[in-house]
């Protein structure tokens, strides 16, 4: 994208492409949501994006940047199934610390703004052909 002043277009693509970043690190989170591992190292950590504002000064409008997408510190749940084939020396596997609801908001929520800026387009695209209409 040039370094021209944004348009309402260019920030809710963006807001988009931000909302799609939130519902596939969600996504991912619940397909390992029962995932077992052998070791506490080894065990799957949720995923968390990290979003900042940027500022255009030229339009004034503000959108987002998506940062990154980390793993989360959240502690695995040590379990005890000496009968489970990934079983340390002690019986103990390590599920994922994964919390399905909250997941399942994230996607719930992520998708209804993604919505959200796809009616706003709509709308803004809707004006514009009536404007052009009017002249």
């Amino acid at each position: 994208m040039a370094q021209d002043s944004l348009s309402l277009f260019a920030v809710a693509q963006r807001g988009m492409s931000a909302q799609l970043v939130r519902m596939n690190a969600a996504a991912s989170n619940l397909a390992n949501a029962g995932a077992v591992a052998g070791t506490e190292a080894e065990a799957y950590r949720p995923l968390r994006p990290v979003f900042s504002e940027q500022l255009d000064r030229a339009s004034g409008l503000s959108t987002v940047r998506v940062d990154g997408v980390y793993r989360s510190d959240a502690a695995p749940v040590r379990r005890h199934d000496p009968a489970h084939p990934l079983a340390d020396e002690n019986g103990d596997v390590w599920d994922s610390s994964v919390d399905e609801t909250a997941e399942m908001v994230e996607i719930m929520e992520s998708s209804r703004q993604y919505q959200n800026l796809v009616e706003a387009m709509n709308t803004a695209k809707q004006l514009m052909l009536e404007t052009m209409r009017m002249k």
